[in-house]
This record gives structure tokens, C-alpha cells and sequence, in this order.
């Protein structure tokens, strides 16, 4: 039996590629084969994302490893229809078990109309878009104009944020911030970072 903690990851249909690759590849690289990325949606049919790329879901949500590490709803295109409801007792386990959350772009509208983001610190496409969420959202002086934001193990990012999204998981998750913060500053500079 494998010792390795499982990240899921969850994808719905027209799920953003960007979104999940820096945050899956950092977690794989820089976790040092401590996790294990498991994707999960609302069934097992193959998901498409929006570049057209498919994935076929590891699990559904109704046979969820009982053990994780995290939850992290990666955005895209199906945030906001009833398909995404059903992910919300998900969502909620998550916070029951005190495990970290990770939301980035239309998932952290999503959270906000769950009334997940009424009590931390958070960031997203916009504060006006959370405001127009629908549902619970009365926090909207802990809305914060960042990249991405991590508070009380939540992390948010709006939908330009894959790479600081990606820090703040690997940090929540206890990876070492020197290591991430190579990671990170290598790829945000690149080979041949210029002045």
C-alpha cells in the first residue's frame, strides 16, 4: 500500500488546462513523489477542457478517496450551472476535515456562493464577480486585488494566477518555501530572465 497523500483535483467540462498544470506539476515535482494527484468529477466520462484536451476522471465524486490532503476545483467554463452543485458536499467535507481548499478563477466564484469565502481572505476574477455570485457571499472587504491569496488554508487565484496559485498550494501543503520559491522565480523568469 502506498504511503503517497492524495490531492484531488477537480475537473468539470471546458476545465482550464492552464489552471491545473503548474498547480499538479508543482505538487508532483516539489512534493518529492509524497502525493499523488488524483483527478475527480461528477462522473467518469472523459471531461474536455477548453483547448480540447480530454481527461478521463480517476474517480467520481461519489467514490472519493476518504483520505486527501487537499481539494483543489480548478476553473473553467462549467463553474456556474448545476453540474457544478453537485461538487458543493465535496467542498464541504473538505472544510469539515480542516483540509486545505484550492480554488482558482470561475471555482472561486463558486465558493463564494457557497458563503465559503465569507470568513478568510481571498481573491478571484474580481470582487464585483463575486458580489454577482448569487447565493452567500458577504465578504467583500476580504476580497484582496492579488494574484493569488492563502488564508486559514483556503487558497484563491483569479484566472490569470496559475503559477501563484501553484506556490500557494505547495506552501499550504508544508513543501519547503526554498524549494518553492526556486520553482517559482524560475519560472516566472524563465531560462533567460531579462531586466
Amino acid at each position: 500500500m502506498s504511503d503517497k497523500q492524495n490531492i484531488l483535483y477537480v475537473l468539470l467540462d471546458q476545465w482550464a488546462d492552464w489552471e491545473y498544470a503548474f498547480a499538479a506539476g508543482a505538487v508532483a515535482y516539489l512534493g518529492e513523489d509524497k502525493y499523488r494527484n488524483i483527478a475527480v468529477s461528477t462522473d467518469t466520462n472523459t471531461k474536455q477542457s477548453m483547448s480540447g484536451l480530454r481527461c478521463l476522471p480517476d474517480c467520481d465524486l461519489e467514490n472519493v478517496p476518504t483520505k486527501y490532503a487537499a481539494v483543489v476545483l480548478i476553473g473553467g467554463l462549467s463553474w456556474r450551472g448545476s453540474e457544478a452543485e453537485k461538487v458543493m458536499p465535496l467542498v464541504r467535507q473538505c472544510l469539515e476535515k480542516g483540509k486545505p481548499l484550492g480554488a482558482i478563477c470561475d471555482a472561486c466564484r463558486f465558493l463564494a456562493s457557497m458563503g465559503v469565502l465569507d470568513n478568510v481572505k481571498h481573491t478571484g476574477n474580481g470582487a464585483s464577480e463575486l458580489k454577482e455570485s448569487g447565493g452567500g457571499y458577504k465578504n467583500p472587504q476580504g476580497f484582496i486585488a492579488e494574484q493569488a491569496v492563502r488564508d486559514k488554508g483556503i487558497i484563491t487565484a483569479n484566472g490569470t494566477a496559475a503559477l501563484e496559485f501553484a506556490r500557494e498550494l505547495c506552501l499550504e501543503l508544508g513543501i519547503s518555501e526554498k524549494q518553492v520559491e526556486t520553482w517559482y522565480t524560475f519560472y516566472k523568469r524563465g531560462f533567460f530572465a531579462t531586466a
